[in-house]
């Protein structure tokens, strides 16, 4: 008997239908209804949410300094192997909060440690295209973590800006 949610309980002489059961339907109905509402809710109550994340991550520059303990010995041991020489204004990297000397400790997954050559990085690049990746970076004495996302703009590349390796007597 299979009984939606807008079919009449009720025959056409007005009594409870007998080839259904009229309480459990109902039952069932008002469940649906109070379940649906409450999933309304806690969408809405998830955009909002959404919507001040990416409000505050807009205002900040999604910089974020780092504060944790065992995150400062990890940076520690984390030398600069990236020095960024240009950023483009409008750029995916000015808009993450990228400057002109920053020096990068970490660039998503690549670090001083594992990092061969510029290539490394245009491959992580691309393979990010509209991802968030993570860059630890060394502005004067703050080590300060930014959010980037490479993406197509107006300018060339996916980033809008310009590193080069650190040559280890500058480390």
């Amino acid at each position: 008997n299979h009984i939606g949610m807008d079919e009449p309980l009720v025959d056409s002489e007005g009594y409870p239908r007998q080839d259904i059961n009229v309480y459990q339907v109902r039952h069932t109905r008002h469940k649906i209804i109070w379940l649906t509402n409450d999933h309304k809710d806690l969408m809405r109550k998830i955009e909002e949410g959404l919507h001040r994340i990416h409000t505050l991550a807009g205002t900040s520059l999604a910089e974020q300094p780092i504060s944790d303990v065992s995150d400062d010995q990890e940076t520690e041991a984390l030398e600069p192997f990236l020095r960024v020489n240009l950023v483009s204004p409008g750029s995916p990297a000015e808009t993450a909060g990228i400057q002109v000397e920053d020096m990068i400790l970490e660039f998503g997954s690549v670090h001083c440690r594992n990092f061969k050559s510029l290539i490394d990085i245009g491959k992580l690049v691309e393979n990010s295209r509209y991802k968030t990746i993570n860059v630890k970076i060394k502005r004067g004495s703050n080590t300060i973590v930014l959010s980037l996302t490479p993406r197509p703009w107006v300018g060339k590349g996916l980033l809008g800006c310009n590193v080069i390796p650190v040559e280890i007597v500058e480390r």
